[in-house]
């Protein structure tokens, strides 16, 4: 039995899908699927009168698709023929492990697969053993606010070339991550917000690389002057969503001057808690025509009256947080001088985060990714 089903109990009396038999365990299965599925699959009822044995892979692959990801695994232990075929790559394209324990047996496993979206976030990773080499085929990644180790981190990041989003958040990071996240160059959405220990020259170096990035959140990482000047110096005018919030005394009117030159197309700007900005930075700020969604919560040198002209100054502005810095009895002053703007209607930022921060956590949204949900699903 592989280290991936140590973990993961049977349904079968406690027994095995090897000790009560495939055709026995699939039987028992199919109690699950619908009307419509079973149709599809004539064979399954003894009336046929056909062996497992005779069935074509593709047949065996059809029927396998229908399993969960737990049952998908068991009935790996069956035989050669299914163990090679539970895990074949066009199964796993996509798998949800959030709620799992002892994560690092499954991820090994899973990452053998050819894998191309995973969503893992909030697990715990003791140790991670990936074998050879090979690089890996994930496009998708979610590993937000787990536990694990730095250089298990690295083994993952580094055999990585084709990731187009990925999130990072909260975790302790190092320049060879960051050096190796360089070469994923269609990168379009990543999330590093909250994240810790790597320079300013790779970060220079990465965001030069990944020249395609649409969305993008920096925020609240450990930064310094020397990290936001890298940033705002070496962002794609690509960019459309940037979260650098969380800058108190690091970024600038300055910078935000250089941001505003750089990437032109922004809609969603997220520089709250950036302390060091006055009402200055709203002239330089309204020369981003596309703007919809400006952030600017707990920026506490900008005052209220500065405010009541930013519906004139924005055109296109749908939405304005500014959280702390108008009380509750100033709202309705302010809403009518900008009835087309929405006024602190968002308190979490989504930018470049796979699920947005303002779902409830534990609901059927979600779990998913990307807007789009994992075909597997760990359920507990």
């Amino acid at each position: 039995m592989t280290a991936i089903n140590l973990f993961l109990a049977g349904d079968q009396g406690g027994k095995t899908p090897h000790q009560v038999g495939a055709d026995a365990f699939l039987m028992f299965k199919m109690r699950a699927f619908t009307c419509d599925q079973l149709n599809l699959f004539p064979f399954l009822f003894p009336s046929a009168d056909i062996s497992w044995d005779q069935l074509p892979d593709e047949v065996v692959l059809r029927i396998f698709f229908c399993l969960p990801l737990q049952d998908l695994v068991r009935i790996s232990v069956v035989c050669k023929r299914w163990q090679r075929l539970a895990f074949d790559e066009s199964l796993w394209h996509s798998v949800d492990l959030e709620g799992m324990t002892h994560t690092a047996l499954a991820l090994q496993q899973v990452l053998r697969t050819g894998i191309r979206r995973l969503r893992c976030p909030r697990s715990f990773v003791e140790e991670l053993h990936l074998t050879g080499r090979g690089s890996l085929q994930v496009v998708q990644m979610d590993l937000s606010s787990s536990i694990i180790p730095t250089l298990a981190l690295e083994d993952i990041i580094c055999r990585c070339r084709l990731l187009e989003c990925l999130s990072l958040e909260g975790l302790q990071l190092s320049d060879t991550i960051i050096s190796c996240l360089a070469k994923n160059t269609r990168l379009q959405e990543l999330n590093l917000s909250g994240c810790s220990a790597f320079s300013a020259p790779v970060l220079t170096r990465m965001l030069k690389s990944c020249s395609r990035i649409q969305q993008l959140n920096l925020s609240w990482c450990t930064f310094d002057n020397n990290h936001i000047k890298s940033v705002v110096d070496n962002l794609s005018s690509r960019v459309t969503h940037l979260n650098l919030s969380g800058y108190r005394e690091s970024l600038t009117l300055n910078d935000v001057k250089v941001l505003v030159e750089k990437c032109p197309q922004i809609k969603t700007l997220d520089l709250s808690d950036s302390t060091l900005l006055t009402a200055d930075c709203l002239p330089v700020l309204s020369q981003l025509k596309h703007l919809l969604h400006l952030s600017l919560s707990r920026c506490y040198h900008i005052h209220l009256a500065a405010l009541t002209d930013v519906g004139i100054m924005f055109p296109v502005l749908s939405q304005l947080d500014v959280f702390g810095l108008v009380q509750d009895s100033q709202l309705p002053s302010l809403k009518r001088e900008m009835p087309h703007v929405s006024i602190n209607s968002r308190p979490f930022s989504s930018i470049a985060r796979p699920t947005p921060a303002s779902r409830f956590v534990g609901s059927t949204s979600d779990r998913t990714m990307w807007n789009k949900k994992c075909r597997l699903r760990f359920g507990l």
